[in-house]
């Protein structure tokens, strides 16, 4: 394995999720592209853009925080940031897609209550890192379903869209369940940990393509 590689901590986690946050920075520059070129209202753009840095937040702080070889302080606070980042992530996916299906004023409430969700998820992470992870994630799994209870402007969508919408939520939730039972560690390479990196890139990817095909 390259030099550079063995450095990281944990180097399968560090490095996809590094390329997960160059590809991300990458395409939030698409979508900006996108979004001038189509000539879309200013909420929109700003929704998109708020969706683009929240990936690239969510990578970035994966990245190091998975690459970094340093004390336990230091390693407790880049592990706070990684976790926080995932409601940041998961409100900033709803965002673009809210606005652009539900109406307002009922958008707003949704989103301010999703935001609110994602606020309070946080200040758990900061003040209560070390908490069981299956109460972390189901937090992260009820607030990515949450739009289950306004399903009607799911299905106001695109078929595509819902596709989309509907893989990359089940590709959350498997990586989700895979980090809860700690199963399968297919190799030393590729134990459960990867695999819910991995699940957590394709689910990224679909909802990514839903903002890109369906938004702008």
């Amino acid at each position: 394995m390259p030099r550079i590689l063995i450095k990281a901590r944990e180097p399968f986690s560090s490095y996809s999720h590094f390329v997960g946050a160059i590809a991300a920075a990458c395409g939030l520059a698409i979508m900006l592209i996108r979004a001038v070129t189509k000539g879309v209202d200013a909420l929109t753009a700003l929704s998109v853009l708020l969706f683009g840095l929240s990936l690239i937040a969510l990578y970035s702080a994966s990245a190091v925080y998975h690459y970094a070889r340093a004390g336990e302080q230091v390693l407790r606070v880049l592990k706070k940031l990684d976790h926080s980042m995932i409601y940041v992530l998961i409100a900033g996916s709803y965002t673009p897609i809210v606005l652009k299906y539900m109406q307002a004023p009922g958008s707003y409430l949704f989103l301010a209550v999703i935001w609110g969700i994602a606020l309070f998820g946080i200040a758990v992470k900061l003040i209560w890192i070390d908490a069981p992870r299956f109460l972390g994630t189901i937090l992260y799994l009820l607030m990515g379903w949450a739009v289950i209870f306004r399903f009607d402007v799911v299905l106001s969508m695109p078929a595509p869209a819902i596709t989309l919408l509907a893989i990359g939520g089940l590709s959350y939730t498997i990586g989700g369940v895979i980090y809860i039972l700690k199963k399968p560690n297919l190799s030393q390479v590729l134990g459960f940990h990867e695999l819910f990196h991995l699940f957590v890139l394709a689910g990224s990817v679909a909802h990514y393509l839903v903002v890109f095909w369906f938004v702008l």
